[in-house]
């Protein structure tokens, strides 16, 4: 059976690990993954459409088509999955016009009604999904990863030779901005403290060194590896809400303590005091940063804990067969219709986050 995801672009990270990370579970049970990249808009796009009709089931990645264009795709697959691992019907949190987009919500709730089943990266985005169509198929798979390939950091450094760790794409630096007061006020209990960045672009902090890494694949799980504290920043709203942790999974599979403020997927991937330390004002964040640069042994036992939940919740390998009979269920619902609705309650417990009423009529 062919399996065809139409995708922003194949370095994606989405498509990276919400869709390639899976493509071994998909072919053990007969499902053979292609992709077709949907970045551009008219007529390279549409004439990339009628080769959902070749597939038995189309995975569309996060792209709101235009309700044309949707139609169209509609009529060429037999059947429709949608995946989302962000709040993609509202603007990101830096958008000088505030997060509603009357567009964007009108594009969602078309996508989710022609889809036969959605996939979501966290308990937020199900509920908001839900709104829409109750009786829809919605499957919760967390955003994973694969612990072995990170070496686990050694935890040596101590005090000023300390490195925190920020990893993302050049669209998060505005979320590390929010974080500035914060790391200066650490930066002023622990002197000599730096931030390795690891992205495609530098950004300048007051009070604290910065030391770019430039972001690859390839390279990504061994930069973390020479860091000792992972740091994580999410914007108080809704958007932030939909953002479903890779960050933080990367740190604690790489043996990292996190230091994150309460918002969204932070305050349920990070258990204070075992996984690393929830803090948000900026002497909590000196605070806490400071009891982790002191202490080599309580980053070890920490950044050990955060490996082992990633290992337990949300590695490839749990979550890969799931997805490939999600996927099969879809595509053949004669054959295994009882698996598009069945029980999330034995998969990894996920946030119990309210969504706000976000769709207008």
């Amino acid at each position: 059976m062919k399996v065809l995801a139409l995708i922003e672009r194949p370095h994606h990270v989405c498509y990276r690990y919400r869709i390639e990370a899976y493509a071994a579970a998909l072919f053990e049970r007969g499902l053979q993954l292609e992709t077709i990249p949907l970045r551009h808009s008219g007529a390279p796009r549409i004439f990339r459409l009628p080769a959902a009709a070749e597939a038995d089931v189309v995975i569309l990645q996060r792209k709101l088509l235009p309700r044309w264009q949707l139609h169209l795709l509609r009529r060429f697959a037999k059947r429709l999955v949608y995946d989302l691992d962000d709040a993609v019907f509202q603007r990101d949190s830096f958008q000088r016009k505030g997060p509603k987009s009357g567009r964007r919500e009108r594009r969602f709730r078309a996508t989710v009604s022609a889809a036969d089943a959605v996939i979501v990266g966290n308990e937020y985005l199900r509920r908001c999904t839900a709104q829409i169509d109750g009786s829809k198929p919605i499957h919760v798979v967390p955003t994973t990863v694969q612990p072995q390939y990170y070496s686990p950091s050694r935890h040596h450094r101590v005090g000023a030779n300390v490195r925190l760790a920020w990893i993302g794409s050049s669209s998060t630096l505005p979320g590390l901005k929010l974080a500035e007061r914060h790391l200066w006020a650490a930066s002023e209990k622990v002197r000599g403290l730096s931030l390795r960045l690891v992205c495609d672009r530098s950004v300048e902090l007051a009070g604290i060194h910065v030391v770019l890494r430039p972001w690859a694949a390839a390279t990504e799980a061994a930069e973390l590896a020479h860091a000792d504290i992972g740091i994580s920043w999410l914007s108080d709203d809704s958007w932030s809400r939909g953002k479903c942790g890779l960050k933080v999974l990367q740190y604690m599979a790489a043996g990292l303590p996190v230091v994150a403020n309460r918002v969204g997927m932070n305050r349920h991937m990070v258990v204070h005091g075992e996984t690393g330390l929830l803090a948000d004002t900026p002497d909590e964040w000196a605070d806490a940063i400071a009891r982790l640069a002191c202490d080599p042994q309580l980053r070890s036992r920490m950044g050990a804990a955060g490996r082992r939940m990633v290992e337990q919740h949300y590695a490839v390998d749990r979550w890969g067969p799931r997805f490939a009979r999600i996927i099969r269920a879809v595509a053949q619902p004669t054959l295994d219709e009882s698996l598009l609705v069945f029980d999330d309650s034995s998969a990894t417990a996920l946030p119990e986050t309210s969504p706000a009423t976000l769709l207008s009529a």
